[in-house]
């Protein structure tokens, strides 16, 4: 799984005798964790501490304690922490839990000769926002704004993956004024005018939904992802499991991380500019424009 950039970092301080459901509370924290498919998690236990009850927890031989202060730090993607966080919060009967914002350099299980060669799962975003049919189009709206994503998942009661809706299918067939990447740089008033002319049509997601969709499984080689994005002129796959479930997304950037990272390229050596040389001899000079008064 990909896990590079902006990031949140939990940090749990418990004692060693904490217990949840009559396990030890560090290791039914990392199993919850681990289950929910988590990035990765670390018990670090303490010489010394105390905490809301004031007593001083300590490892020296002259007051050797079966209470330790134990440390759990667990890193991973905003949306996935904003899901899992309710629950461990209700795990942890007592203790202090931090949340701050994080930038992941390096995440990898180390590198492979052939890179392509690895599964969706290994690289893909497990975090997989998605809607169901029922879900009216003005909520998406603001789910993509607020999620910044440019498409969702579309599934059923039971998570399978129906179809997908993109900012694309939401600018002809469901009436939304300007692409996301337009509508979410636009002061809140006129966001919220948008959003209440797309209620006023009570369409819902199964009346724009694209369908057939092309995915991947879990299992699949990154190949083949690689190449189903190639033929089909995508730039993300959602990705489902054996039961066709949705667990996650795979991007062409997560597949570029991984190759960049598997096979780094040698930083080109550059000439520096000859003297009297400007900004004029590295600029661009086919770019697109518009007006100012141009519409949107």
């Amino acid at each position: 799984m990909q896990l590079q950039g902006k990031s949140l970092r939990i940090t749990i301080y418990i004692g060693e005798r904490d217990t949840y459901q009559g396990k030890s509370l560090s290791m039914a924290l990392l199993q919850f964790l681990k289950q929910e498919g988590a990035s990765g998690a670390t018990v670090v236990r303490g010489i010394a501490g105390f905490g809301a009850h004031s007593r001083i927890h300590t490892a020296t031989i002259m007051t050797l304690s079966d209470d330790l202060p134990l440390r759990v730090e667990w890193v991973d993607q905003a949306q996935l922490v904003e899901r899992l966080l309710p629950h461990v919060r209700k795990m942890v009967d007592k203790g202090l839990i931090l949340m701050e914002e994080v930038h992941v350099v390096q995440y990898a299980a180390g590198r492979h000769v052939d890179v392509l060669n690895q599964t969706v799962q290994d690289v893909m975003q497990q975090t997989a926002v998605s809607v169901t049919p029922d879900t009216p189009i003005a909520d998406m709206v603001s789910l993509l704004l607020e999620q910044r994503y440019r498409s969702l998942a579309v599934v059923d009661e039971d998570g399978r993956l129906l179809g997908i809706i993109t900012d694309g299918d939401l600018l002809q067939r469901a009436g939304l004024a300007a692409r996301l990447g337009l509508v979410e740089n636009l002061d809140a008033a006129r966001v919220q005018t948008q959003l209440s002319t797309l209620r006023e049509r009570l369409e819902t997601a199964g009346d724009i939904i694209s369908q057939p969709v092309t995915s991947v499984f879990a299992g699949d080689k990154l190949r083949l992802a690689m190449t189903r994005m190639v033929e089909n002129d995508l730039k993300r796959l959602p990705v489902v499991n054996e039961n066709k479930q949705l667990v996650g997304w795979i991007s062409r950037v997560d597949i570029l991380r991984t190759l960049e990272y598997h096979h780094p390229v040698p930083a080109v050596e550059t000439e520096p500019l000859a003297n009297g040389e400007g900004i004029a001899a590295l600029m661009y000079r086919d770019v697109p424009t518009v007006l100012p008064d141009a519409s949107l």
